[in-house]
């Protein structure tokens, strides 16, 4: 891995590295409490798995909200300002959960953080599609990706560990962790909105119209139709695993800690590799193989009963993770437009709000009406239909993209 980093770090700019030891931080600190939030709200609230669920449906439903506002705000005031917001606040809302007791309390601090998550990172990925040509951005995506894991590996093993003594300290380690990087970014980041964006001068409702642009590309909307269906499986997996696994099964927070481990672990070590080593295939075909591990990795969790059986589902879905999520986010960078960068990628954002709302609630909804294995059997399907999206995209999405990924 040293050997990697030394090849690559001539090849991109010093504000991308920051960009990549920021996310380090800010991924260690939040990962720390993320993945327990719904055994932490499910113990303090004591209510059925459908109504803490919909906690993580309203975190998606402000989120869908901020990433429409996100797109026309970036485009306009620039990168910088807007990942500062998104971090620090995102950092705040961690902090007031300490003392959240009822569930309208989690409810509006919920929706609050939902609120800044998008910002962050419809202004990352605008900044880093600024600074990097589009030939390179697929392996630059994948090593903000390696970062971001690097971060995640960390944080839910040690989480496990804090979280069985103290939700507090987990709490407050998350919010030092996007706090810290929000402060890197102002202090040290220069604003990368190219002059092609600064110049427009149409307002705020105008810059919002812009998204029928979008709307109409069609290309375009293939591709982030097919990804919220790959990302609808991820978050049944993400949202309501740990709440399964300790319910059910017993397994402790220490224990379900190393799952996610164990997915930042991989993406780690085999990432870049992977990315570097699938560009001779056609970005349709690989991400149509690559969405059939979303098929794969829930059918495992509906007949698994112990900790071995969920973590080599946890390492299927990665598999799947590791070969369509760069490419994706390389090609919807790739299919923006200069001054519209924000917003397409913005819209792009929005796959994981909608992917989360729906699945939260339809996941809780199946667990209590028809039994713990539902919402596995519920998540293949959506990994079906997203594979069956993926093969129903043509060539015409890649030969759109003025270069190749």
């Amino acid at each position: 891995m040293f050997n990697r980093f030394k090849q690559n770090s001539g090849q991109y700019p010093r504000q991308f590295w920051l960009m990549f030891v920021g996310m380090i931080f800010s991924m260690m600190g939040s990962t720390m409490i993320w993945p327990f939030l719904m055994i932490y709200a499910s113990e303090t609230l004591s209510l059925p798995l459908m109504a803490v669920a919909s906690l993580m449906t309203i975190n998606a439903a402000t989120g869908l909200i901020s990433s429409i506002l996100a797109g026309p705000v970036v485009d306009k005031v620039g990168r910088k300002w807007a990942m500062v917001v998104g971090l620090i606040g995102g950092g705040v809302c961690y902090a007031l959960l300490t003392g959240a007791e009822t569930y309208l309390a989690f409810a509006l601090i919920m929706g609050i953080n939902g609120f800044f998550s998008p910002i962050f990172r419809v202004g990352s990925d605008a900044m880093l599609a600024d600074l990097i040509p589009m030939g390179k951005r697929a392996d630059a995506f994948a090593l903000i990706r390696m970062a971001r894991n690097i971060g995640v590996a960390t944080g839910p093993a040690v989480g496990g560990f804090v979280l069985a003594k103290s939700y507090n300290i987990g709490l407050y380690g998350a919010a030092a962790g996007l706090v810290l990087y929000g402060l890197m970014l102002l202090v040290f980041a220069r604003e990368t909105i190219p002059q092609e964006a600064a110049l427009v001068t149409t307002g705020l409702i105008e810059r919002l119209r812009g998204y029928w642009t979008a709307l109409k590309d069609r290309p375009f909307m293939k591709l982030v139709g097919a990804f919220t269906m790959v990302q609808m499986t991820a978050a049944m997996v993400w949202v309501l695993l740990s709440v399964h696994v300790k319910t059910h099964f017993g397994m402790s927070e220490q224990q379900y800690g190393w799952l996610p481990t164990t997915n930042a672990l991989l993406v780690v070590f085999f990432q870049v590799w992977i990315t570097r080593t699938t560009k001779r295939f056609e970005p349709e075909k690989l991400m149509r193989w690559g969405a059939l591990f979303y098929v794969i990795a829930p059918l495992v969790i509906a007949i698994s009963t112990g900790f071995w059986g969920f973590w080599g589902a946890m390492v299927l879905m990665t598999f799947g993770e590791l070969i369509v999520v760069p490419r994706t986010s390389a090609m919807a960078a790739n299919l923006a437009p200069v001054d519209m960068r924000g917003r397409y990628l913005g819209l792009y954002g929005l796959t994981w709000n909608v992917a989360a709302g729906i699945s939260s609630m339809l996941g809780g909804f199946l667990s209590d009406q028809f039994g713990l294995q539902a919402p596995w059997f519920g998540a293949t399907l959506m990994g079906l239909f997203a594979a069956a999206a993926f093969w129903g995209m043509n060539r015409q999405v890649s030969g759109k993209e003025s270069g190749s990924i």
